[in-house]
């Protein structure tokens, strides 16, 4: 099957919260093991990325009784997203190339993403609030685990206060609640949303997509958001720990 020409447009930076969508099949992949890829001309399943898991959901013939994809995994490369999985009926109807279809977002999960990945965002003005200074890193948002680590310490023996501190913080900061802004700008209006400038690795000229939690400065980020703080619900900050000049903090969400 002949490479997908261009990128695939990414629906969910439209409407973050769309749940289905059509689309339109430009290629399929049989890959080693059996399993099959599909690449859409635009798709609302967000890829594996930015520490956030992959949706999951079906891919399902817009003629109704047809073919159903069953998307278990959705990864991107060089911006073309591939979305891996298998057909519900292995000896039935199969999709094809051109075929117009309805995507189908397991919204349970996808729900669940959301509300981890904003967490650890809004742990990042927690961490300013408390005045811990210290640039944020890496973020893990999945559920097994989740934790968002920062560049520069807390002293040892304030590490117990700080933890219990922050989740304070998040809990006043969540029962308060706030708008969740997430889009995208041009590269001088999302420098002044993120407090004046941006991080190195935006190329002036671009575009980027912008999430912003109430009054606080915004920054970068490419995932799937909760739409008011308050849907986050009760965050418990399980660890915090300090390691080669990295401050990591665990934490986890109510069901």
């Amino acid at each position: 099957m002949a490479a997908p020409a261009g990128p695939t447009r990414l629906a969910y930076f439209d409407d973050m919260w769309a749940l289905r969508a059509p689309a339109t099949i430009l290629s399929l992949h049989q890959e080693e093991g059996g399993r099959r890829a599909v690449v859409l001309d635009a798709t609302v399943f967000h890829p594996q990325g930015g520490g956030q898991p992959a949706d999951t959901g079906a891919i399902v013939s817009a003629a109704g009784a047809g073919a159903r994809f069953l998307v278990e995994d959705v990864r991107v490369k060089d911006g073309v997203v591939f979305h891996y999985g298998r057909f519900e009926d292995a000896a039935g109807e199969e999709l094809s190339q051109g075929q117009s279809v309805s995507l189908e977002i397991d919204a349970e999960r996808r729900k669940l993403n959301s509300r981890l990945h904003s967490a650890g965002h809004l742990l990042d003005n927690c961490m300013t609030n408390l005045g811990l200074k210290l640039e944020p890193g890496k973020g893990y948002h999945f559920a097994d685990g989740p934790f968002v680590e920062y560049k520069g310490v807390v002293p040892a023996d304030k590490l117990q206060d700080k933890k219990l501190e922050l989740e304070k913080e998040a809990n006043e900061l969540i029962s308060k609640g706030a708008k969740v802004l997430v889009s995208v700008f041009s590269y001088d209006e999302a420098a002044k949303l993120c407090g004046g400038a941006l991080p190195s690795y935006i190329s002036e000229g671009s575009t980027p997509r912008i999430v912003k939690f109430g009054d606080y400065p915004g920054c970068p980020c490419g995932g799937t958001h909760v739409a008011d703080i308050a849907d986050i619900g009760n965050l418990k900050v399980t660890n915090i720990r300090v390691k080669k000049g990295v401050t990591k903090v665990s934490y986890s969400i109510s069901p």
